[in-house]
């Protein structure tokens, strides 16, 4: 009797921890949805639902790797549970794994043979892997294929009579225009292709000219600003520069990855970043991030985007540009920084990293694909990622490398924070992230970091969205994954 008594208690102790967390996800709190639902699960581990709910707020905050091994495990329990197959499902989609996905959306069909959702969600997952059947079929091998930056000549394209928009007279972009460019990417105006191809061509020529792994100098007295994740929230990188000015030579910035994909006005961000560049090459760098490669911006919008705005022409050079950018900066041989984390093995040194071919889409192991995907962890140590790609990595981690490459602080973006950032391994590293209520539904601030030299102490400005017209997140991304959304 007392222990049908000490069951019963725990079922409906682990209960009230599910409707908690169920609260917490529906606030968009996803990572209290998590922690509540772990302890749901460690007083009743047998319960399927836990689990597949645990999955989905992994998928909330892009931990793909742990909503498959949550999805996974309530399968385990309950081989019928219809939800397991589905949230699997869908996080291998979101990691383009679109063959995975289609066997567990047809499983769900299985079990759920009139459920009109499963139907719809099995037809946009057969119909991805059809396509990218497709274009396997279609594609030319890397060592055959020309540069399509080769086949464009700008000068050529004529602009026509009523086209009232910003201009670039003759090869130098200039200050006046890339403010004339802001404002009208303000009021929803697009640029023509001939200067959009001609920033974008000039900003290839300089970006390939780089090391993967740039050396910045700032002078005694100066200042230097790094900004995180903007991921196409324009009206909110224009905050940005509302707050901490314009760059310059004498106000530069580092952007960190992530400058497209999820927000709808990526393309906006990336030539407002790459016309700055083109301007002047000492006001803004720019690090590559894991959004900065063909398969993400095929699933999170960039592709769709630039297809509809300007043509799929600019998706093929976009993609080139985007292995031409580096992997990693370091400021004054002090503080590094990259946009995902550390290494999967000790002793890396910079120039290892210098030595890496970067021209390429990110491999899935290696180092190239550590800088882009990696994450820290609390704890001491290696760990599997969260995202499935890279790995999470330990304060100890942290503290050997930049003592065996005599570095001070590591700073690196990639993930969504609350107050726009977190200081985590005793001071040693640094997340930033700068696109405040990031898919204007997470609530988190942005931040961006100012160092001042020479003793680069950090110092973190934090900011609140503002308003962007309404058009919504992930407007251009796949039909299959705004199923999920």
């Amino acid at each position: 009797m007392l222990i049908m008594e000490a069951n019963n208690s725990n079922v409906s102790r682990a209960e009230e921890l599910k409707l908690l967390a169920n609260e917490a996800y529906k606030a968009h709190k996803f990572a209290q949805a998590i922690d509540l639902y772990t302890q749901a699960i460690e007083v009743n581990s047998q319960n399927a639902v836990y689990w597949a709910n645990r999955s989905i707020a992994h998928l909330k905050l892009e931990e793909y790797g742990s909503a498959i091994q949550d999805a996974s495990k309530a399968i385990e329990v309950d081989p019928k549970y219809s939800k397991g197959y589905y949230r699997r499902g869908a996080a291998y989609l979101a990691m383009g794994k679109f063959k995975e996905a289609l066997k567990d959306f047809q499983q769900v069909k299985r079990i759920s043979p009139n459920d009109p959702d499963a139907t719809k969600k099995l037809k946009e997952c057969e119909k991805a892997v059809m396509k990218l059947k497709f274009a396997e079929a279609i594609s030319v091998p890397e060592s055959e294929r020309r540069p399509v930056a080769d086949s464009i000549n700008y000068r050529s394209i004529d602009v026509e009579p009523q086209y009232s928009g910003a201009r670039i007279e003759g090869d130098v972009v200039t200050l006046d225009f890339v403010k004339k460019m802001m404002d009208d990417f303000k009021h929803q105006k697009n640029l023509h292709q001939r200067y959009a191809f001609q920033i974008v061509l000039q900003t290839k020529e300089m970006l390939q000219a780089l090391p993967s792994l740039v050396d910045i100098n700032v002078p005694k007295g100066n200042h230097f600003t790094v900004c995180g994740d903007v991921h196409g929230q324009f009206y909110d990188l224009l905050n940005i520069f509302e707050l901490n000015g314009l760059p310059s030579e004498e106000n530069p910035y580092l952007f960190n990855g992530d400058f497209v994909d999820r927000g709808s006005f990526s393309l906006e961000v990336i030539l407002t970043l790459f016309a700055f560049k083109c301007m002047s090459p000492s006001a803004i760098y720019l690090a590559r991030g894991n959004h900065e490669s063909k398969s993400m911006n095929r699933i999170y919008g960039f592709e769709g985007e630039v297809q509809s705005k300007l043509s799929e022409k600019f998706v093929e050079l976009f993609a080139e540009v985007f292995c031409c950018l580096p992997l990693a900066h370091v400021i004054n041989g002090k503080v590094f920084v990259v946009h995902g984390g550390l290494f999967s093995v000790d002793g890396v040194k910079l120039s290892d990293i210098r030595a890496i071919n970067r021209f390429c889409e990110p491999p899935e192991e290696g180092l190239m694909c550590e800088l882009l995907w990696s994450d820290p962890q609390p704890t001491p140590g290696r760990g599997p990622s969260k995202r499935g790609v890279g790995l999470s990595f330990g304060g100890d981690v942290t503290k050997r490398f930049l003592q065996e490459n005599n570095l001070d602080l590591v700073v690196r973006s990639h993930e969504v924070k609350d107050e726009g950032y977190e200081i985590e391994h005793d001071g040693k590293l640094i997340t930033v992230f700068s696109a405040p209520n990031y898919c204007d539904q997470m609530g988190n601030k942005g931040a961006f970091i100012r160092f001042e030299a020479p003793d680069l102490k950090p110092n973190i400005v934090t900011f609140s969205a503002v308003d962007h017209p309404d058009v919504k997140p992930m407007a251009y991304a796949n039909n299959f994954l705004r199923l999920f959304q």
